[in-house]
């Protein structure tokens, strides 16, 4: 099948972690896949229009009901791609949560869409309202497990937390300030690692500011000592996938993080990591895993092994064609 791909921007984490890294399993199987990015999507639709192709797959984008016409126009088949709750407006917008053109335009792209591949169970179920249940594929974020170096876990000394994500969601931990205050205060040698766009400061827990970089985020994860990760209880959280979790995982950290959506499904408790709610929690979390590398080891050597037969990408590349054979068989027999 020829594809078509709009997306925020190829660089976007969504774009490479969910579309991008499957471009070799959709090439060894004769599908081609073009990618196109805001603005030039406004470009292609009302100029001189794209090339027809067999599906276009939108990617989290709600487009007015013009644009979702042209779009239709130029295809074959609509697939709609979700790792978030795009029908609401995030945990932090001054609005709300709720937004009535929003949910307006995710009707209406879930009852268009021949195809949804949903990133969890409750976005699935969500698009389950608006479209035939048959139509939804649930397809998990997944990341290459061999990418990341696992943590070595040797030092029983300052053991070092590490949180990955974007500016964006920087606000969950300042929402748990705190919190980690406390971790610092509590447990004097630990220090905080943050990797991203932008840093917060914290009086009482030292943090380190990494940068993001594409090379260099899977070696800063592996160089730290225990992954975290928080989100507020409200159903935008419920929509995340869960990418930092798997990346900790990957890396072969323990994780530490709350019980909200796919935290509960990802981290399996005294196996793979601790789900906490309490400062209390949080603290003998902490304190526990910096008292015992070998604990560290074994869990996060579970977590990997976990990535590997869950979330490797090879699965979520398998799903996509299987989901692509389908259409091909019903548009032959149609």
């Amino acid at each position: 099948m020829n594809l078509t791909a709009y997306v925020e921007s190829r660089d976007h984490v969504c774009c490479r972690c969910r579309l991008a890294a499957l471009n070799p399993f959709l090439n060894a199987a004769g599908h081609s896949l073009e990618f196109f990015s805001a603005p030039w999507w406004w470009e292609r639709l009302f100029g001189s229009g794209p090339p027809h192709r067999d599906a276009c797959i939108l990617q989290r984008y709600l487009p007015s009901a013009l644009e979702l016409h042209r779009i239709r126009r130029s295809c074959e088949s609509i697939i709609f791609d979700l790792d978030d709750a795009v029908w609401l407006r995030d945990s932090y917008s001054d609005k709300g949560l709720h937004s009535s053109r929003r949910l307006r335009r995710f009707q209406r792209v879930i009852s268009m869409s021949d195809r949804v591949v949903a990133g969890n169970r409750f976005l699935a179920q969500k698009a389950a309202e608006y479209t035939d249940a048959h139509r939804i594929h649930v397809v998990p974020t997944c990341l290459h497990a061999d990418k990341y170096p696992l943590a070595e876990h040797t030092n029983d000394g300052p053991i070092e937390l590490v949180w990955i994500g974007s500016s964006s969601t920087l606000q969950g931990l300042e929402c748990i300030r705190p919190t980690l205050e406390s971790i610092g205060l509590a447990i004097p040698r630990a220090k905080l690692k943050i990797v991203c766009d932008r840093f917060i400061s914290l009086d009482l827990l030292p943090v380190v500011a990494k940068p993001w970089t594409e090379s260099g985020e899977a070696p800063e994860l592996a160089a730290a000592d225990v992954g975290i990760a928080w989100m507020p209880d409200d159903d935008w959280s419920r929509g995340k996938c869960g990418l930092k979790i798997l990346q900790y995982m990957a890396a072969g950290l323990p994780v530490i993080a709350n019980p909200v959506g796919v935290h509960s499904e990802m981290v399996q408790h005294g196996v793979t990591g601790f789900l906490v709610d309490s400062v209390e929690d949080w603290i003998e979390a902490v304190r526990t895993l910096a008292r015992d590398p070998g604990l560290r080891r074994t869990m996060g050597l579970a977590g990997r092994r976990r990535v590997e037969a869950e979330y490797d990408i090879a699965r979520a590349g398998q799903q996509w064609l299987r989901m692509l054979d389908g259409m091909q068989m019903a548009r032959m027999a149609a």
